[in-house]
């Protein structure tokens, strides 16, 4: 019999573990010792925090990240095909959400393999459910553009999507870019459009606050440096 795919939460920073994770999760990793991550040396950092009952060095731990070729994936996989459980780890959040291991995973189904989900926290998730928009109907939009006449030219575009169909828009950026995204939105977007910031979430400095656009130009937030979801709904 193949083994079991673990899609393996990991916390959004610092802070306990066993704040933001089950203790059954906990427990079920330190049962692993073959992991398919984004990021080995993070894996490793956390794996540590997670109190493994063996050495670090005894548990096998492999890349596959946006660079990885499809043709690789199957290599990833067959010690699973084998019978030796695998949990995959994202950088941070929930596995697949927002990051490649979404093909490995499709990849299992293919094979035949049981994928299982862990509970653990998703800033996506974790965001929305804050914002007090339109959680009937929402889309994530991962990044967007850099280049601002492409960035304003999707942020119109969401906007438009938003108020068409009543669903709010996710989407996230690199935390040193936040308060240029931040000018975008003011800048392109509608007065009574509704701008949610979800800033920190699960860490000690966390802030999520919903506001008017016209409202956000007065109350100018610090962004500088710290991870945000930003999430919008057209009225």
């Amino acid at each position: 019999m193949p083994g079991i795919v673990y899609m393996i939460p990991s916390p959004l920073g610092g802070g306990q573990l066993n704040e933001v994770i089950p203790q059954a999760v906990l427990l079920r990793i330190q049962h692993l010792d073959y992991f398919i991550a984004e990021n080995p040396k993070t894996a490793r950092a956390f794996l540590k925090r997670v109190g493994m009952p063996r050495s670090i060095a005894d548990v096998r731990i492999e890349r596959f990240d946006h660079n990885t070729p499809p043709a690789a994936i199957d290599s990833l996989l067959d010690p699973v095909a084998a019978g030796r459980d695998a949990g995959v780890v994202s950088e941070a959040g929930c596995a697949a959400l927002a990051d490649p291991g979404a093909l490995l995973v499709r990849r299992a189904h293919e094979r035949g393999m049981r994928v299982v989900p862990l509970t653990g926290p998703s800033s996506i998730v974790l965001a929305l459910i804050a914002s007090g928009l339109e959680s009937q109907r929402f889309a994530f939009h991962g990044y967007l553009p850099v280049k601002p006449v492409s960035r304003d030219q999707a942020i119109r575009a969401i906007e438009l999507r938003s108020r068409k169909d009543r669903e709010t828009q996710i989407f996230i950026e690199t935390p040193y870019r936040n308060a240029k995204l931040f000018d975008a939105l003011l800048s392109v977007c509608q007065p009574d459009t509704l701008l949610c910031i979800a800033a920190e979430l699960t860490l000690p400095g966390e802030a999520v606050h919903t506001r008017r656009m016209a409202d956000w130009g007065q109350r100018r937030p610090e962004l500088a440096d710290r991870p945000t979801v930003f999430l919008l709904l057209a009225r």
